[in-house]
């Protein structure tokens, strides 16, 4: 899912392209995209688009009129950018992946989803009452002190995973930049929010702040001026995040992982846990007291089943 970092980077790429820019027309090609009735989508045609905004993971077009198209991209929707020269025949939205196309005079923004359950959405919304209807209320880390960060933490008692990830605690953060972050932080993601002491806190506000400034300046300098096409939650360059079984870049210990619903948690045990495996819940409710305690337990089960 494009999170924080990603979201920057596509509004920052969209700027030139479509502010000032009036929407001439919005070409639906799945009925489960839109997901508002009132105002009708096509009372956004003819507006222009005078601001662009980030509201947590989702993006914003501010159009004449009071009106904001919000779109969230969820796990698999990305956005391309086809531009053309006045006068020139629109291009066709994408049979297989394609959602929707946005038209302006120079060019047209396509949404995709590359997945077959269809889960971004568009809504459109009158004034910034209906706007603020889309706000999950999670702090922006950013913009955040050190105080305003421990007391959204210490709000409700979560794992620090669940915390960083909830959009009403925290604004922008998916499953890839929490692991990153909590990497950094040298914190298990099973740690409980209310356990934090005041120093961890502190190294976990820091991380956070480090990691997703590091990430926009990392994909602003990848980009460049092109319009970003290659959004993914799996980076070489990551510490953990999708790198199971990988060594961790500042020990060298193999990257561990616990799956749980549609997500997973990546961590390395040396620099985040003290040595100790986390129980994946599926696998430890199966092997319950086989299941290991630490890499030396996990490598001599390994052994032992290739013997």
């Amino acid at each position: 899912m494009p999170e924080l970092p990603d979201v920057v980077l596509y509004l920052e790429a969209l700027q030139p392209r479509v502010l000032d820019q009036t929407l001439e027309r919005v070409r639906l090609a799945s009925p489960f995209l839109l997901r508002s009735v009132a105002p009708p989508i096509s009372s956004a045609e003819g507006k222009r688009v005078v601001a662009l905004r980030r509201l947590g993971k989702r993006l914003v077009f501010a159009l004449e009129g009071d009106l904001f198209l919000v779109l969230h991209l969820m796990i698999a929707g990305r956005l391309r950018w086809k531009p053309h020269a006045a006068g020139a025949a629109p291009v066709a939205v994408p049979k297989k992946v394609g959602l929707a196309a946005f038209d302006f005079p120079n060019g047209t923004l396509l949404l995709t989803e590359a997945s077959p359950k269809k889960r971004a959405s568009l809504y459109l919304v009158a004034g910034e009452a209906g706007l603020a209807t889309h706000d999950r209320g999670g702090l922006e880390v950013l913009d955040a002190t050190p105080e305003t960060f421990r007391a959204a933490l210490a709000a409700e008692t979560h794992t620090l995973k669940r915390a960083m990830t909830d959009p009403r605690i925290l604004s922008g953060i998916g499953n890839a930049y929490s692991d990153e972050i909590l990497h950094r932080a040298k914190l298990s993601p099973f740690k409980r929010t209310t356990d934090l002491d005041e120093e961890e806190t502190a190294r976990l506000f820091a991380a956070t702040q480090e990691v997703l400034r590091e990430w926009v300046v990392r994909l602003r300098e990848e980009t460049g001026d092109n319009f970003p096409e290659k959004v993914t939650a799996f980076r070489p360059q990551m510490a953990v995040h999708g790198r199971y079984g990988q060594p961790c870049p500042v020990c060298g210990t193999p990257v561990q992982r616990i799956l749980y619903a549609e997500n997973e948690a990546n961590y390395c045990p040396t620099c985040q846990t003290g040595g100790r495996l986390l129980a994946d819940r599926v696998l430890s409710r199966l092997m319950k007291e086989d299941w290991p305690k630490t890499l030396e337990e996990l490598e001599e089960k390994k052994e032992r089943a290739r013997a």
